[in-house]
């Protein structure tokens, strides 16, 4: 297979069928210097181990859908689940009562740089500092391994506007961009075609 060549000048047509994200990768080097965020009493972090397939694939959509997350919802069942059981990936549940209303995973497959591999919130949890709190939980944690180095995370155009920000105003400071090219996972039938509007369907 002959590879692409990208036209790092002007414009470079993405085929039909297919979307294209700009991603963002930033880094934190060292711990901060107070906790990001204040304690709370409303709510609780749980660590998730062995998820069930179909409850993690169902809060991963709530999670997720409106973004497009698909990462996840491409693997079959025999994948998934050797995924979610290796040992170096820690997933975490946010908890409000008995009701998860969030997903968190640190990825230590390589122990001197964890990465924050997924993190995010429900939407009706989202807009009361609960994102920092979980942020918050999942520094505290990457940095008390003595092994850490550095904690990395990535995001792209296709998440929501304000987790760039969100992510910076935590500590984390950007240090290379990718170009992701996939295929829409809504013609895939992962997600329905109404989700993610700001990236429109095109199927050709």
């Amino acid at each position: 297979m002959t590879n692409r060549v990208l036209d790092l000048n002007g414009y470079t047509d993405v085929p039909d069928g297919k979307i294209a994200f700009v991603v963002t990768f930033l880094e934190m080097l060292a711990p901060p210097p107070s906790p990001l965020a204040p304690a709370r009493d409303d709510v609780d972090l749980l660590r998730w181990n062995a998820p069930d397939l179909a409850a993690y694939r169902s809060l991963f959509r709530q999670v997720g859908e409106d973004w497009m997350w698909f990462g996840r919802l491409i693997h079959d069942d025999e994948s998934l689940t050797e995924m979610l059981n290796d040992p170096a990936r820690e997933n975490y549940l946010p908890m409000m009562g008995r009701k998860p209303i969030g997903t968190l995973e640190l990825d230590f497959t390589d122990p001197q740089e964890p990465e924050v591999s997924y993190f995010g919130l429900v939407p009706d949890a989202i807009g009361d500092g609960l994102g920092r709190w979980l942020m918050a939980q999942a520094v505290e944690m990457a940095w008390s391994r003595p092994e850490t180095r550095r904690l990395w995370l990535h995001t792209c155009t296709g998440d929501s506007p304000q987790a760039l920000r969100f992510y910076m105003s935590c500590g984390f400071k950007p240090y290379k961009r990718s170009i992701e090219v996939a295929d829409d996972p809504r013609l895939l039938g992962l997600h329905t075609r109404e989700r993610a509007p700001h990236v429109p369907v095109i199927e050709g």
